[in-house]
């Protein structure tokens, strides 16, 4: 069958009874009530068949790995040599085909040495229900004459942190209940130092819902932020799953347990007599709910992934109901548990398509979690423009590494690289200009393009070399570095990256030649002959990279018309500019800067923070005259050359406002990409992504800006710019980092309307 999602994770009952009564428990106490007829112990058959099951599935569908977790009732009342054939069936049928991840969960009251000499043996892990202190335990975790059973679980979780048996050692899962103390919760758990903590809301539907004793909407999630708080007070001291997936989904990643977030069910559930059911959970909701008439003996895991209701857990957010599909918090609460969005019906007899029963619990929560930490999770990228030019230079030097590892065996490469790994350890001044050649917008460019190049290509692997040898020798005259710096150059010419154009030969010719640094300036060696060029030199074969200057305090600004990567625009670049064309082109920059400056300062002074080179293009401004921002590092744009001052002011506000945005989505996640999110644009006939809108009201709030200031606004531009913020504010796919900019543009706009 094509499209079904493999299943990585099987409950497996191995005894469907318990040595405690505690009156929480929705496998004995709440709607479902089927373990009265199954076996109380697994049998060797269903064991065996289980197994084959598995192995079966996992070869299907080529899984690296499984996880069995072996559950019950209680499981080790099934005895350890019962739990003995579980694990060596398991492993046999497995070996060759997919690891095994074997896990345990029990209540701890019949844990002993044999048991974990056992464990010990298979690599099962153990995870320990425990409520908290003694008092939190014993609220609901009791035997059936109500004895107490907290002194004998800290005895099995004592046996399980010693010496011998410590890795096995799993977790504790603690049950939540708002009538006990958090603080007092937490610290009972925390001083058993587990290896993680999992925080459960008591299972519960909306015909059976949770108890709150003080009758409040939000009672679990203020419960669980003052456990929070104290977390933090004590600084994070152990992991808590629930928490840990907050961070995880607020910041564009996945949900790490199956009662948060959109991902995908891939569990299921084999009983004591191998019937295979849904996610156990569900048996609070219904008598049969998790059924799906199939069983190990006659059935494939495959037919269950088919299953209706299994199908309904992996629909991620439209298997959510429409009001959940409309929550900002959906991607982090994913709707609750789909335990928990039970509701009867008089018409249809009851459906999981409703908000969770702890909905507002939940929306309360993540909107605390996230309020408690979004300084600490934005990025600082967002805030900082040097510690986006430090992350962007990193991200090229990642890049440059794989570029490397894939070019074994080419000496020319290997020379070059060597140089330049001289370079970068010759102290302050080879460090910082490999940094200068490395920040070179270009380089990026060029990194990328090699890195998409297929296997085998010889000229392209001669041409990365080329540019790696002119890189190490660019860095190496930069640096005024006493190191052999030789070029291979083609037709006749090579680019030195920010420094400029050496032609060495006649048009045609490929040759090497060995560059070095003189008091003057640079010099070129080539056979007998040795050039001088440079700043200083005046050598006609010499095409020096121009420079612009912004502004009296600025830094000089590159004007690449020489770069053969800089062909990386929606359009193509000019040719090497005149010396007066490059004059002409300066003063219009100028102009066009103090226009900026003069109308829309504050937004002149970002667009300046990290601003390094400007590329003329060929032809003149587009519709809308916005300019442009190319595959490249950040620092780099492009401005068609023959715009007036007015385009050329706006193509350098709107191509810094895309070049910022690019280098922040480089380096930070401002939203998540695992949805299908659409939303609705004012400027566009449909419906588009989040990354779109963003992009869209980050350019536009600048033009609108600029527009007003020149008296030239859009009839509603502002009005359109509102709208689509506020629809941005519900994106539930945005991080923390994509709503502190969220954020910054409804500032700037604040700022416009005033």
């Amino acid at each position: 069958m094509t499209g079904l999602i493999a299943f990585r994770e099987i409950v497996l009952k191995v005894h469907s009874r318990c040595d405690l009564a505690c009156d929480h428990c929705y496998v004995y106490e709440h709607a479902d009530q089927s373990w009265q007829a199954r076996p109380k112990v697994i049998s060797p058959e269903v064991i065996v068949r289980t197994a084959s099951r598995l192995a079966e599935h996992a070869r299907d569908h080529e899984l690296p790995s499984v996880t069995v977790i072996l559950h019950g009732g209680e499981p080790l009342l099934a005895g350890t040599a019962r739990l003995r054939l579980v694990c060596e069936e398991l492993t046999r049928a497995l070996a060759g085909t997919a690891s095994l991840d074997l896990r345990i969960h029990t209540n701890g009251l019949q844990l002993s040495r044999r048991h974990l000499d056992l464990f010990d043996e298979f690599g099962v892990r153990v995870g320990i229900s425990l409520d908290g202190d003694r008092a939190a335990n014993d609220r609901h975790r009791r035997f059936a004459d109500g004895r107490t059973s907290h002194p004998l679980v800290l005895a099995a979780v004592a046996l399980l942190r010693s010496a011998p048996y410590r890795h096995l050692y799993q977790g504790l899962l603690c049950t939540v209940d708002v009538a006990n103390d958090p603080i007092a919760v937490l610290d009972a758990l925390v001083e058993l130092d587990p290896p993680r903590v999992d925080f459960l809301l008591p299972h519960a539907t909306w015909q059976t819902p949770p108890a709150r004793p003080d009758n409040a909407p939000d009672a679990y999630a203020r419960w669980l932020l003052r456990v929070f708080d104290h977390w933090e007070r004590l600084g994070r001291p152990v992991p808590v799953r629930l928490f840990e997936s907050l961070f995880s989904t607020l910041a564009g990643g996945p949900s790490l347990t199956e009662s948060l977030g959109l991902a995908p069910t891939d569990l299921v559930v084999v009983e004591t007599d191998g019937t295979l059911e849904q996610v156990d959970s569900l048996k609070s909701a219904f008598e049969g709910a998790a059924a799906t008439g199939f069983n190990v003996f006659d059935h494939t895991l495959d037919q269950v992934a088919a299953h209706p209701g299994v199908r309904a857990r992996q629909l991620g957010l439209a298997g959510v109901s429409d009001t959940c599909r409309r929550c900002p918090v959906v991607r982090s609460c994913g709707g609750g548990l789909y335990t928990h969005r039970y509701k009867a019906d008089g018409e249809t007899g009851g459906s999981f398509d409703h908000p969770s029963v702890y909905c507002t619990d939940l929306r309360e929560l993540v909107d605390g979690v996230e309020g408690r930490t979004s300084d600490r999770a934005t990025a600082p990228e967002l805030t900082d423009p040097a510690e986006l030019a430090r992350s962007q230079e990193e991200l090229t030097r990642v890049l440059l590494a794989r570029l490397n590892a894939d070019r074994t065996g080419d000496p020319d490469w290997a020379r070059a690289w060597e140089l330049l790994t001289a370079v970068e350890h010759a102290g302050a001044a080879g460090a910082d200009a490999l940094d200068a050649v490395l920040a070179h917008p270009f380089t990026r460019t060029w990194v990328l393009a090699a890195l998409d190049r297929s296997d085998g290509d010889a000229r392209g692997d001669a041409e990365a070399a080329r540019r790696l040898t002119a890189l190490a020798a660019a860095a190496v005259l930069r640096g005024g570095l006493d190191l052999p710096a030789e070029v291979a150059y083609r037709d006749g010419e090579v680019y030195l990256p920010t420094l400029g154009l050496l032609r060495l030969g006649e048009p045609g010719t490929e040759g090497r030649a060995a560059l070095h640094t003189t008091d003057e300036g640079y010099a070129v060696r080539d056979g007998r002959a040795e050039h001088r060029f440079g700043p200083a030199a005046g050598d006609s074969r010499w095409l020096p990279v121009r420079t612009w200057s912004p502004g009296p305090d600025a830094d000089p600004v590159a004007l690449e018309d020489l770069d053969p990567y800089r062909n990386c625009f929606a359009r193509p670049p000019r040719l090497r500019l005149g010396t007066g064309e490059a004059d002409e082109w300066r003063l219009r920059l100028s102009a066009a800067w103090t226009l900026l400056h003069s109308t829309v300062p504050g937004f002149a002074r970002a667009a300046a923070a990290g601003l390094t080179t400007l590329t003329p293009l060929a032809g003149g401004p587009r519709a809308g005259g916005w300019g442009e921002a190319g595959p490249h590092g950040p620092g780099a744009l492009g401005v068609p050359y023959a715009a007036g001052v007015r385009e050329s002011a706006l193509a350098l506000l709107t191509g810094r406002r895309r070049a910022r945005l690019r280098a922040l989505t480089e380096v930070a996640d401002l939203y998540a990409l695992d949805g299908q999110w659409l939303h609705p644009s004012p400027w566009r006939e449909r419906p588009v992504p989040v990354s779109r809108l963003l992009a869209d009201v980050h350019e536009r709030v600048a033009v609108e800006a600029y527009r007003r200031a020149t008296s030239s606004p859009e009839p509603g531009g502002a009005d359109l710019i509102h709208r689509a913020l506020d629809r941005l504010a519900e994106a539930a796919e945005l991080t923390s980092t994509g709503k502190r900019l969220v954020a910054e543009l409804r500032w700037e706009l604040k700022g416009v309307d005033a």
